[in-house]
This record gives C-alpha cells, sequence and structure tokens, in this order.
C-alpha cells in the first residue's frame, strides 16, 4: 500500500523540448511541462475537451534519456510524485510551484514519431 502514497500517473504529450541542466558533480536535471487532455460532454450535447499542464522534473540518467529523445509534442506515459516548493524573488514576492518528480518514463508514440 506504500506505493499509493503520492504517486502520479500520467500520459500526455510534451509543452515544449526539455530544459537539461547539469548539476554539481555531473548529475543531469529536465525540466518540461505535460499537457494530459480530458474530454466530456456537456449539458447542451457538445464535446469538451479540457486541458491540463504538469511541471515534471526527471533527474540522473533519465534525464539525458529526455534530452536525447524528447522533443515538443511528444507523448509520453510518467509516473511519479507530486512535490510542492515556494520561494521569493528579488522584489520579495512569493511563488508556489506544484512538481511531479519521475520514477518512470515511457514513450508511448511510434518509432516513427521518436525519429523525428
Amino acid at each position: 500500500m506504500n506505493t499509493l502514497r503520492n504517486s502520479v500517473k500520467l500520459i500526455g504529450r510534451l509543452g515544449q523540448d526539455p530544459e537539461v541542466k547539469t548539476l554539481d558533480k555531473g548529475r543531469k536535471l529536465a525540466k518540461f511541462s505535460l499537457a494530459t487532455s480530458d474530454s466530456f460532454t456537456a449539458k447542451d450535447g457538445s464535446k469538451q475537451e479540457q486541458t491540463q499542464w504538469h511541471n515534471i522534473v526527471v533527474f540522473g540518467n533519465l534525464a539525458g534519456i529526455c534530452e536525447k529523445y524528447l522533443k515538443k509534442g511528444k507523448e509520453i506515459a510518467i509516473d511519479g510524485r507530486l512535490t510542492y516548493r515556494n520561494y521569493e524573488d528579488k522584489n520579495g514576492t512569493k511563488h508556489f510551484i506544484s512538481e511531479i518528480v519521475t520514477n518512470e518514463l515511457l514513450f508511448v508514440g511510434s518509432n516513427n514519431e521518436l525519429k523525428k
């Protein structure tokens, strides 16, 4: 049951190419946004689509894979955990950020899509 605590699984498309940084000791960090969409039928019978955007963070070897293979628009599945952080900018404004730290990533699109 512990694996169900703070577990996030999403399938979606990248909103931009991953931003990859090399941290101390050569460890990599990749960040990107992921769009997930749900569709439903409204009361008037029209089909509606709702898109949610998620901030994704990937560390280590998996970040290197993101850097090499992921591009804007690619469809992927991720498994991770939800984290929150905040910071204060130089103007004293406090910002709150929710992110999903990824443990596992799968390519959902076709092999031809990965070659683009």
